[in-house]
């Protein structure tokens, strides 16, 4: 009986100094001359694992400032590829296009330092004139709508290029509704 006494004792003293040993990570320690010293490479990779670093002390983090870096250029991009699209001899704003507006607004609202010029585009029909004509007026239709969600005026340019830069040179419904757009361009 005696023994197991002795032997519970001994357990109660030894197993807490060991898990405190046993557990605790090696950090730098500073000397009484000022010096530090680093742990080795071995308590460095234990170290990065308990902190989810990568294992190769040299190897740089590819986390939060690469992923935050590849969602901003996919959002520009987004920004920039996603054109506004019109009805036949009309420069009012469709319900998807009031949409996609509310999107660039949000990524202008995030992006303050950034101008961005407006271009109205027609399709093929029409006179040179009227399409430029209609060009304009949809490129300020857009513009006064990002305007009414609170993007600076200063910030928004618009041009009109009518006819002038078809994105599909066919002759049909299909190829004419492609073409009558609004696109944003970064200044």
């Amino acid at each position: 009986m005696r023994k197991k006494v002795w032997i519970g004792l001994v357990m109660v003293m030894v197993i807490p100094v060991l898990m405190l040993t046993v557990s605790c990570a090696k950090k730098s320690v500073q000397t009484e001359t000022g010096t530090t010293t680093q742990p080795t490479d071995d308590e460095a990779l234990i170290q990065a694992k308990q902190a989810g670093e990568p294992e190769e002390p040299g190897k740089p983090l590819e986390g939060a400032e690469e992923a935050a870096q590849r969602e901003m250029m996919a959002a520009r991009n987004l920004f920039l590829n996603e054109d506004i699209y019109f009805e036949f001899d009309s420069s009012a704003l469709l319900f998807m296009a009031q949409e996609v507006l509310k999107q660039k607004s949000q990524w202008m609202r995030d992006n303050p330092n950034v101008s961005v010029v407006i271009e109205g585009h027609c399709d093929e029909r029409g006179t040179n004139e009227y399409n430029l004509a209609l060009g304009d007026r949809r490129a300020n239709s857009v513009k006064a709508f990002l305007v009414d969600l609170g993007i600076r005026e200063y910030r928004l340019t618009t041009i009109s290029y009518g006819e002038e830069r078809l994105v599909d040179m066919g002759s049909n419904e299909e190829a004419w509704a492609k073409n009558r757009r609004a696109h944003f361009v970064i200044e």
